[in-house]
């Protein structure tokens, strides 16, 4: 009998596991089921090239029709999972249907974190689909002032492209520095200093008590009771993990769903992806990262555990960010008490290495690859 793998999330990780089954022969029947009614697409341009409108929804999508159909794969796209039962083996969907499996892999992915107090007004978005972004786009087409809200990755390219299109752009982030989680605050300072030489309006180590405006948005209330004009307003205050509807399952969730080395939550179980919180060897704890380099490494991980070759998933954390025409990269983990040193600094591009009691922990480099390029290398060796 074929046996029926079911992967439920349509997004880089789950495509990348069924294109990784099919890679390496496996003759399952598998189905795909995704949300969104859209053929699976890359979600990093979606705050860079996208809202620049350098990329559009087309140049985006992983498949066209050739290569959905060598993939000889169930797909459901619109259609959201809504329980998952463990013991009978099946996946339950929102319009009632079950999806029967051997296997399953569960990469539903994160939605973003909803501002508290948080009004539908027209002029507000927040960014995760591509539907999300093209309104962006249309809405920056016709806005004068942005207000970002939220300084990390996604936060600091949205402000990235507004500014490269010419509009007046305010970041308002609670913390001190731009990137602060991902960078630390020594180098989210020398990011946060470049943003205002590109002319960003900055709100740091401040909240936001309140949107104003009626039916569309004019502007935000800060926590000090000031208000920042705004007629288009992006919220980027970080994702949540898409694992409410595995509350019934028996599955253990913290944060994402909570697996082995291998991606193996429970008996026939797996987690990829943005969901995946799992025991990452090179560091010997719990991780879940929402980078596209995880996903596309667990996806490669997970397809050969699949295929008979059990595969621990041992990857050094590998971020790029896309800003004012440079790119921002990130190996390895930054710790708040890492001592941080920076070893090539030539105008604006610079490159850092993160150490703690003398072991190299990561490396960061702005406009800088080729001069980063070793720091990679010792990083990879050292895992």
């Amino acid at each position: 009998m074929t046996e029926r793998i079911v992967v439920v999330g349509a997004s880089l990780a789950g495509l990348r596991t069924v294109q990784g089954l099919r890679r390496r022969g496996s003759p399952a029947h598998i189905t795909l089921i995704g949300e969104e009614p859209d053929l699976p697409y890359d979600r990093p341009p979606l705050s860079k090239s996208v809202l620049l409108g350098t990329a559009s929804a087309e140049s985006v999508r992983f498949l066209d029709g050739g290569s959905l159909a060598s993939l000889e794969v169930d797909l459901r796209l619109g259609m959201a999972a809504r329980r998952l039962d463990v013991r009978r083996r099946y996946i339950e969907l929102d319009d009632g249907d079950h999806v029967d499996f051997d296997r399953v892999v569960i990469s539903t992915g994160c939605s973003p974190r909803i501002l508290r107090g948080m009004r539908q007004l027209a002029g507000v978005h927040m960014l995760r689909t591509i539907g999300d972004a093209l309104r962006i786009r249309a809405g920056l087409l016709g806005a004068s002032r942005v207000a970002v809200v939220g300084g990390g990755f996604i936060g600091s390219e949205v402000a990235s492209a507004a500014i490269e299109l010419g509009r007046t752009v305010a970041v308002i982030d609670s913390l001190p520095t731009l990137m602060t989680r991902g960078l630390g605050a020594e180098l989210g300072t020398r990011m946060t200093d470049f943003h205002r030489r590109q002319g960003v309006d900055m709100h740091l180590n401040c909240g936001v008590s309140e949107l104003v405006g009626t039916e569309a948005v004019e502007g935000l209330r800060l926590a000090d009771g000031s208000v920042l004009p705004a007629d288009l307003v992006v919220v980027g205050i970080g994702a949540v993990p898409n694992d409410a509807w595995l509350a019934s399952s028996g599955l253990p969730l913290n944060d994402g769903v909570v697996c082995d080395e291998f991606l193996c939550a429970a008996d026939g179980v797996y987690a990829v992806g943005d969901v995946a919180r799992w025991h990452n060897p090179r560091y010997g704890q719990l991780m879940r990262m929402e980078h596209w380099t995880s996903a596309n490494e667990q996806a490669t991980a997970l397809s050969a555990t699949l295929t008979g070759t059990p595969t621990p998933c041992n990857l050094l954390p590998n971020v790029w960010s896309d800003q004012f025409g440079k790119r921002l990269q990130i190996f390895g983990r930054i710790a708040p008490d890492d001592e941080i040193d920076v070893v090539f600094d030539e105008d604006d591009r610079f490159v850092a290495v993160a150490r703690r009691d003398g072991c190299l922990q990561a490396a960061v480099a702005f406009d800088a690859l080729k001069q980063v390029l070793p720091y990679r290398m010792q990083l990879a060796k050292n895992g």
